[in-house]
């Protein structure tokens, strides 16, 4: 009697490699993925500043209940001290990062939407990245619009617009799976509720 011992060690490697595979907070469908700031799996290189979840105050009018806040927040005017390092940093991945592994199924190019809530001039600015890498077109997401109000963004700060230029936010994913999309702090006091990941360039959330 023969034995076929390589279909036992072919499902062997295919469940060796479904449990390293990192669990996914979101399944993107269409083209289209929402995930809840506080959903984050993990966060690092929090020695200086950290993202701490919150349910009081504007909470109440995010969704989900709850947003996350990089914290502490000791620049919150143009009057007050910019440290490098400590509550700013113009270096992606560098400080207070969070993490959000996402089953894709649909490759492509895809556009970043976050929803903030911005109170003043030093609180408006965020990087993103994939699989750990920091792409120029994940640096320096910026918020000028929308004061003490959820409001979302897909714009890059420039050196020509200050406030930021629409179009210029996008992750590429080049095959189907979990890939990780990370969030690092720019400057600290970032009230963070949603981000929502979109093939369309054009695509535009109001609530």
């Amino acid at each position: 009697m023969t034995h076929n011992i390589w279909l036992p060690l072919a499902l062997l490697a295919v469940s060796s490699a479904a449990a390293q595979e990192p669990r996914a907070v979101a399944v993107e469908s269409g083209g289209l993925v929402e995930v809840e700031a506080e959903d984050f799996t993990s966060q690092e290189k929090t020695e200086v500043r950290k993202w701490h979840i919150q349910r009081t105050g504007h909470a109440a009018k995010a969704s989900g209940g709850a947003y996350i806040e990089v914290l502490p927040d000791t620049r919150r005017t143009h009057d007050d001290k910019l440290v490098a390092g400590e509550n700013f940093s113009n270096t992606p991945g560098a400080m207070a990062v969070v993490h959000y592994p996402i089953r894709f199924t649909t490759p492509g190019r895809y556009h970043v939407w976050v929803r903030a809530y911005s109170t003043g001039p030093e609180d408006n600015g965020i990087h993103v990245g994939i699989n750990g890498t920091w792409p120029e077109s994940g640096r320096r997401m910026q918020w000028c619009e929308g004061k003490n109000a959820w409001t979302y963004a897909s714009k890059q700060r420039t050196e020509k617009v200050h406030c930021g230029e629409p179009g210029l936010i996008y992750l590429d994913v080049k095959e189907p799976g979990v890939h990780t999309v990370s969030f690092s702090m720019r400057e600290d006091g970032f009230d963070f509720d949603k981000f929502i990941l979109a093939t369309t360039a054009h695509f535009v959330r109001k609530d």
